[in-house]
């Protein structure tokens, strides 16, 4: 869309905000409470524009919350909303992050480490296929954290994909489809605390003795849309079929463009000056050593946290899974790209491959190549505080309804739980706002008891109903990471993964809850049945980028 379009329809989308907007008293919690992010989420799908998007979309709800003024709101935009979205804590922790780590990784390429890497894999990731499958792999053995999981990924294998001319789309899928789902159901994860903490708040509210771990645990197969999309990235990556807008830029790519010649990558290393001169030898470890360094920092930091905060609470002897849900994320994340970057500071200096003039000027570049991601992210953050103060979820939620039958709770929480998320982009949040609503609803007789898979699948459905909502929003900060770790055009990336997780969920819905509620069939039927539909989908309706 050309700019003077753009102009003129956001002059319109003015004129009719200041014209219809209610006050807030008159908005929060009614249909209103949802303009702002589709308004967001439409814009930047028809702008490809997301920073312009995600602010009309903040400027938007800032009016409303002013009282229907849109001069005020744009004045709030910036003084309130996304002010308010840097004071907290945790998101200056993962901006700080993802700095620290940003720049460790331009370090690394300027020193040839990355140049290493990727000679090292060579004999792995030798083809196309096998590149994303090292990628799929990866992934999945970075389950202790889902911002690590995307980050390291993503840096680590875009120079392999870019060699075998894998499109920056297919690689940011790959990541964004195996972070948070894979954090989600893993016993040792960041997010297994959280978890199990609003279960017991919900069961305890809702006058049940269940021990909440093992509700979590007997909701695992029942977490369809998490194992799903692990099916559906480990599907493209070995039968190297697509579909859809993914076939599109893998078959763009396989022409030696990894890039649409229109994408805005978020984080764009390549033409930042961070490439090594032809001197400096070419040594795998001095990337790999810092990577590794942020994954046992990262691990340690969990388990120091995690036992410093039991023992303050006097627990005696926890197990892992305990400790690790007790840790505190965001310092150890930060911990561990402070000496990510300091070592390959540290590295390049000493074999005398930079001077530390030049290392620190690589580094500052690294930060510099993130600000756009810095940006989104922000913007982001605003938005979903607006739609807090607006009480998009709680719309969303009460339109389900209490006369909802029970044996179908688990497909509508799936649904709610995914409209929440898609709206606010937060997979955490939908998990708090669900959680001590929906279990309630099933805590009546015998469906009180495990080996009634009512209550297993009911958790099942709000965790990967906020895995699913927050996996295809453009507003969610993991899939912004995933762009920005994998150097993609944010829209480009969105648009092509949405199909791909519409099939997980639709096979999570159709082969899952809806057999599960009307022929009480369980999981360990379903799940492979699923999976055997995705890949028969993948068979019929992808094609190869290359043709044999």
């Amino acid at each position: 869309m050309r700019a003077p379009t753009k102009i003129l329809l956001i002059g319109v989308l003015l004129v009719v905000a200041q014209l219809v907007v209610p006050v807030k008293e008159a908005a929060a919690g009614t249909w209103w409470s949802l303009v702002p992010p589709l308004l967001a989420i439409g814009l930047a799908l028809v702008f490809r524009d997301v920073i312009l998007s995600l602010f009309l979309g903040v400027w938007l709800g800032a009016a409303i919350l002013a009282g229907g003024s849109v001069p005020a709101g744009f004045l709030r935009t910036v003084d309130t909303h996304m002010r308010g979205a840097l004071v907290d804590s945790d998101h200056i922790s993962i901006i700080l992050f993802s700095l620290l780590l940003g720049g460790m990784v331009a370090v690394m390429s300027r020193s040839g480490g990355t140049h290493g890497i990727v000679k090292l894999l060579e004999p792995l990731a030798t083809t196309p296929r096998r590149a994303q499958l090292v990628t799929w792999l990866m992934g999945v053995l970075i389950f202790f954290d889902d911002y690590s999981n995307t980050l390291i990924v993503g840096n680590a294998m875009r120079p392999v994909t870019d060699r075998h001319r894998v499109s920056r789309e297919k690689l940011s899928f790959l990541v964004d489809s195996t972070a948070a789902p894979v954090a989600c159901i893993a016993l040792v994860s960041t997010w297994i605390g959280y978890e199990v903490s609003l279960l017991g708040d919900a069961l305890r509210s809702g006058g049940s003795e269940l021990n909440p771990f093992t509700v979590f645990l007997a909701s695992i197969p029942y977490n369809f849309y998490p194992w799903l999309a692990l099916a559906v990235g480990l599907t493209a990556a070995l039968t190297r079929r697509d579909w859809g807008p993914m076939l599109a830029a893998e078959r763009r790519a396989a022409e030696g463009e990894v890039l649409a010649a229109s994408a805005r990558p978020l984080a764009d290393y390549e033409n930042a000056g961070l490439a090594p001169d032809e001197d400096v030898p070419l040594r795998w470890y001095n990337a790999a050593l810092p990577v590794l360094s942020v994954v046992l920092v990262t691990l340690v930091g969990l388990w120091i946290t995690g036992r410093q905060a039991l023992t303050a609470e006097g627990a005696a002897r926890p197990g892992l899974t305990t400790i690790i849900g007790a840790s505190d994320p965001f310092t150890v994340l930060l911990w561990a790209s402070l000496i990510g970057l300091t070592l390959a500071v540290g590295l390049a200096v000493f074999q005398g491959l930079l001077s530390l003039r030049d290392a620190m000027d690589a580094a500052v570049r690294g930060f510099k190549s993130m600000l756009m991601a810095v940006v989104v992210l922000t913007l982001a953050w605003s938005l979903g505080g607006v739609c807090t103060e607006l009480e998009t979820a709680r719309f969303l939620v009460g339109s389900v309804g209490p006369w909802l039958p029970v044996d179908l709770v688990p497909t509508a929480v799936f649904l709610v739980a995914a409209m929440v998320s898609f709206a606010t982009g937060t997979s955490w949040g939908t998990m708090a706002i669900l959680t001590p609503l929906a279990v309630p609803l099933v805590l009546t007789g015998a469906q009180t008891h495990l080996h009634h898979h009512l209550m297993a699948a009911v958790v099942g459905s709000i965790l990967g109903g906020a895995v699913f909502g927050d996996h295809c929003s453009p507003i969610s900060d993991t899939t912004i990471m995933s762009s920005m770790a994998s150097g993609c055009d944010h829209v480009d990336h969105v648009r092509t993964q949405l199909p791909y997780a519409l099939l997980a969920a639709l096979a999570a819905l159709l082969l899952g809850y809806l057999p599960e509620a009307f022929a009480d069939v369980p999981s360990w039927v379903s799940l492979p049945v699923a999976f055997a539909a995705v890949v028969l989908w993948f068979r019929w309706r992808g094609a190869p980028a290359r043709p044999a």
